[in-house]
C-alpha cells in the first residue's frame, strides 16, 4: 500500500458543482487517452487473471510432482510461463501507466491554461499566481494520475473477487473461514477512502494558501528588503506552517491506522485458512497442493493493499482535479461569428452599460457614441471606473448590461481574431512577452510585423534610443536587459503601436513617463500611427487638453461629456479632478488655448 501523497496545491471548497465539473474533467482527460487507458486495463486485468491461475497451476503441479506423475515437468513449465506472463503484463501495465499519466496531466493542464486565458482578466486575477501556478503543476499531475489509477483499481478488484470464489471452489469450509473475516475488510477500505479523500483536500487547502503568500512575498522582494519586514514576512508565510504539519500528520494518521489493522487482520484470516485447512487435509478433502493454493489464494483475497493503494491514488486525484477544474470553470470571455466592415472608421458606442463587481455597480447606465477617428479622455478621480471603462470598452470584459458595439457590430459578435486584429491595448504594467526586445514590440496576433515596422512603432513610442544603445539593440535578450518602468512602458506601447486597429485603448499608459516624452508620445499617435479610434485614461492634464472629447467619471456614472474647454469653464468640479496632477506637474492650472480645446 503506497503513503498517502499529497502534492503542492491548491485549495478549493468541495462543492458539488466543482466536484461534478472536476469529474467531467477527468472524463476527458481518460477519453484523451482512451486506448492507452483500455490498454492499461487489459495489461492490469491480464496480469490479475495470471496471479489467479498462478495457485491453482502451481497447486495442482506440487501434487503431480509428489505423486511422480509423467506431466509434472509439463506442469512445471505452465508455471513458469504462467509466473513470466504475469511480470512481463505488470510491466507492460507500468509504462503504459506513465504514458497515461503525462498524456491526462497535459490534458488537464490545457484545460486549466484555456479556461484561464479564456476569461475576463478580472476572473482570472482571483486566483493568485502562486495558487494558479500550484493548480497548474502538482494538482493537475496528481489529478492525472486518476484514469490509470482508475483502471488499477478496477483489476485490483478481480484478485481479491476470484481468490473468494477459487477458495469455495478448492474447499467450502476454508471459503467460510475466510469469509468471516470479509465484512472487516469492507469496513476498512471504505473508512480509508472517506478519510482519505477528507485530510487531503484540507492538506492541499492549507499547502495553497501558503504557496501563494510565498509568491506574493517573491514579488515584492524588493520591497520587503526596503522596508526592512523580512522578518514579518517569513513569520507570515509560515503562519499556517503548524496546521499545515496538523494535516500531514493526519494524513499519516489515516494511512498508518489503515495500515495497522489491515497488517493484524490478514495474519489472522490466513492462520484461520491454514487451521481449517489442515483439519480438512488430515481429513483427506483435500491435498497438500490443494491447502498451498488455498492458503495463496487467503492472500490474494485478503489484497487489501492493492485495492487501498488504488483507491487512495484515485481519491487523491479527485482532490486535486476539484483544484484543477477551478481554473476550467472560469467563465469563457465567448466569441461570435461576426465581422466588422470593411472600412470601418470605428465608431464605438456604448447603450446602457453597467458593470457589477463585488455585488456593487462600477459602471452604471453608461450611454455614449464616440466617433471613429476620433481621440477620447476618460478622467476622473481614482475609483470613478476608468479602467473598467477602458476593459469593456476593448471587451477584456462584458457588460453586465448593455451593449457595446464597435462600427455597429456588437463586440461580444465578433470572432476573436477580428476583435484582436482591430482592438489593441496598452496598459500602465505592460508585461512583455518574447525572446528578445524587438519580439516583445512585434508579439501580438496576426503574423510578424517584420524589422521595419517594430522599428517604426519603437521609435512613436519614444523608445527607439534606449533600444538602440542595448547590447545587441532588437535583438538583445529580455533576461538581458536592465529596463526601468519608464522604458517597459514605452515597449508597451510599442507593442501596442506596432498591431494599431480601428480602435486602441490606452490604460494609464503613458503614466511612467516624463511629460516631454508623454507628449512626443501623443503627437506621435496622432500622425504615425494607423488612423483610429484612440480611447486615453488620462490623469494629466495635457492628455485632456488635446483630446476631441472628454468623457468626465464619477462614481461609475458619466457625469459629463464634452470638450476639455467647456468642461473646464464650466465645472469647477471638473478642474479639481486635476488638482493633484497640477500640484505635481508643469502643467499651468489655465484653461488651454482655444485652438487646442477642439483636438
Amino acid at each position: 500500500m503506497s503513503p498517502p501523497d499529497a502534492g503542492a496545491g491548491p485549495a478549493q471548497e468541495p462543492e458539488p458543482d466543482l466536484a461534478r465539473r472536476a469529474d467531467r474533467a477527468l472524463v476527458a482527460a481518460a477519453r484523451h487517452s482512451g486506448g492507452r487507458t483500455a490498454a492499461v486495463l487489459g495489461c492490469s486485468v491480464a496480469a490479475a487473471v495470471a496471479a489467479l491461475a498462478e495457485p491453482a497451476v502451481l497447486g495442482h503441479t506440487l501434487d503431480l510432482l509428489l505423486r511422480r506423475d509423467p506431466s509434472g515437468p509439463a506442469w512445471t513449465l505452465l508455471c513458469a510461463a504462467v509466473i513470466g506472463a504475469e511480470v512481463a503484463l505488470d510491466a507492460v501495465a507500468v509504462r503504459l501507466t506513465g504514458e497515461v499519466d503525462g498524456r491526462s496531466t497535459a490534458r488537464l493542464r490545457r484545460l486549466g491554461l484555456a479556461g484561464l486565458l479564456g476569461t475576463a482578466p478580472h476572473h482570472a486575477a482571483r486566483h493568485a499566481p502562486g495558487e494558479t501556478a500550484a493548480r497548474l503543476t502538482a494538482h493537475a499531475t496528481e489529478a492525472g494520475k486518476v484514469p490509470a489509477a482508475v483502471a488499477q483499481a478496477l483489476a485490483a478488484l478481480l484478485p481479491p473477487l476470484g481468490a473468494v470464489a477459487a477458495l469455495f471452489l478448492i474447499d467450502l469450509w476454508t471459503a467460510l473461514a475466510f469469509l468471516l473475516g470479509l465484512p472487516l475488510l469492507v469496513v476498512l477500505l471504505r473508512a480509508f477512502t472517506r478519510d482519505t479523500l477528507t485530510s487531503v483536500a484540507r492538506y492541499q487547502q492549507v499547502q495553497l494558501a501558503t504557496a501563494g503568500r510565498l509568491v506574493e512575498a517573491l514579488a515584492g522582494a524588493r520591497t520587503i528588503a526596503a522596508a526592512g519586514t523580512a522578518d514579518r514576512e517569513r513569520a507570515r508565510i509560515l503562519a499556517r506552517l503548524p496546521e499545515l504539519g496538523t494535516e500531514g500528520r493526519r494524513m499519516w494518521q489515516v494511512y498508518g491506522g489503515t495500515t495497522a489493522r489491515s497488517t493484524a487482520l490478514m495474519p489472522m484470516l490466513l492462520y484461520a485458512v491454514l487451521a481449517v485447512g489442515g483439519i480438512r487435509l488430515a481429513a483427506g478433502a483435500i491435498g497438500v497442493g490443494e491447502l498451498l493454493a488455498a492458503l495463496r489464494y487467503a492472500g490474494l483475497a485478503a489484497g487489501v493493499g492493492a485495492v487501498t493503494g488504488a483507491l487512495a491514488a484515485v481519491a487523491r486525484g479527485r482532490a486535486a482535479a476539484r483544484r484543477t477544474a477551478a481554473l476550467v470553470a472560469l467563465p469563457p470571455l465567448g466569441h461570435g461569428r461576426a465581422e466588422l466592415p470593411e472600412g470601418g472608421p470605428g465608431t464605438l458606442e456604448l447603450r446602457g452599460v453597467r458593470v457589477v463587481r463585488g455585488g456593487s455597480a462600477v459602471l452604471d447606465d453608461i450611454s455614449l457614441v464616440i466617433p471613429g477617428g476620433s481621440t477620447v479622455a476618460v478622467v476622473g478621480r481614482s475609483g470613478a471606473g476608468k479602467t473598467v471603462f477602458a476593459a469593456v470598452a476593448g471587451r477584456l470584459a462584458d457588460p453586465d448590461a448593455g451593449q457595446v458595439l464597435l462600427d455597429g457590430v456588437p463586440l461580444r459578435e465578433l470572432t476573436a481574431e477580428a476583435l484582436r486584429r482591430e482592438v489593441g491595448h496598452a496598459f500602465d504594467r505592460p508585461v512583455l512577452l518574447g525572446d528578445t526586445v524587438g519580439g516583445a514590440i512585434g508579439f501580438g496576433a496576426g503574423p510578424d510585423p517584420g524589422p521595419q515596422a517594430v522599428r517604426a512603432a519603437a521609435r512613436a513610442a519614444g523608445a527607439d534610443p534606449f533600444v538602440r544603445r542595448l547590447p545587441d539593440g532588437y535583438a538583445t535578450r529580455l533576461a538581458d536587459a536592465p529596463l526601468s518602468g519608464g522604458e517597459v512602458q514605452r515597449l508597451g506601447l510599442a507593442r501596442a503601436f506596432c498591431h494599431a486597429g480601428r480602435l486602441l485603448v490606452l490604460d494609464d499608459a503613458t503614466s511612467s513617463l516624463d511629460t516631454v516624452t508623454a507628449r512626443e508620445v501623443e503627437r506621435a499617435l496622432a500622425r504615425e500611427i494607423r488612423p483610429g479610434t484612440r480611447i486615453v485614461i488620462a490623469h494629466r492634464l495635457s492628455s485632456a487638453v488635446r483630446a476631441d472629447l472628454v468623457v468626465w467619471l464619477e462614481d461609475g456614472r458619466m457625469r459629463a461629456a464634452g470638450t476639455h474647454a467647456e468642461l473646464w469653464a464650466g465645472e469647477p468640479a471638473y478642474r479639481a479632478v486635476f488638482a493633484a496632477d497640477e500640484a505635481q506637474s508643469d502643467e499651468s492650472p489655465a484653461p488651454p488655448r482655444k485652438q487646442e480645446a477642439g483636438r
